[in-house]
């Protein structure tokens, strides 16, 4: 089930600062808003090996016993906080280059895909946050884990697509406002954050 706990938690991970969201930023500052969007393609596509990775080790892990849910919900909250308490210290850090040798749209999206294939810390990440949404009562796990990594999914590529076609328009703001921008992450931290305590201490 789709909860509006994973819908605004989903929102602020999607919205983190990350290489691919600063991928996507800068291909927008530099080759417009059709390019951020075979950006935004990419960066989804590349998540999609760690989503499966995920889904296929969790599902085994938790039809195991209600004890492993609980662990890795604790773990799982742990892991966000963690990257809360990254997100504040690193905030302001975001560095935006206008340099660019992207070509075509291929080129782009695959380069894209790489970005965040061969980042393995994604498979961490979807290990630790798919079980705080996920209902005991579930009659399927596997499907439900697929549903909602489908939902991560399309919000990735929405928020992508929407910080590639934005760029082009508020470029000069981006890069001359450090302190907006650092604002900004710090805002996503505390909110973070607040999710994950509560996730860790309700009851499904």
């Amino acid at each position: 089930m789709i909860t509006s706990e994973f819908l605004l938690t989903s929102l602020v991970v999607v919205l983190i600062p990350g290489t691919g969201v600063v991928y996507t930023i800068n291909t927008g500052l530099t080759l417009k808003w059709r390019a951020s969007i075979a950006a935004a393609v990419g960066c989804t596509l590349g998540i999609v090996p760690h989503i499966l990775a995920s889904v296929l080790g969790l599902s085994a892990l938790l039809n195991m016993s209600a004890q492993v849910f609980s662990i890795l919900k604790i773990a799982g909250s742990m892991y966000l906080l963690y990257l809360a308490w990254n997100m504040w210290r690193e905030a302001g850090k975001l560095e935006i280059s206008k340099k660019s040798t992207e070509i075509s749209t291929m080129q782009i999206a695959v380069k894209a895909i790489a970005i965040n294939l061969l980042n393995p810390k994604l498979t961490i990440f979807f290990f630790a946050f798919l079980p705080l949404f996920i209902s005991k009562n579930s009659s399927s796990l596997t499907i439900e884990m697929i549903m909602l990594s489908v939902v991560f999914m399309g919000m990735t590529f929405i928020i992508f697509a929407l910080y590639g076609i934005l760029a082009s328009g508020i470029s000069s703001y981006l890069i001359n406002s450090s302190k907006a921008v650092k604002r900004f992450q710090q805002a996503f931290a505390v909110v973070l954050a607040a999710f994950a305590v509560k996730l860790a201490l309700s009851e499904k």
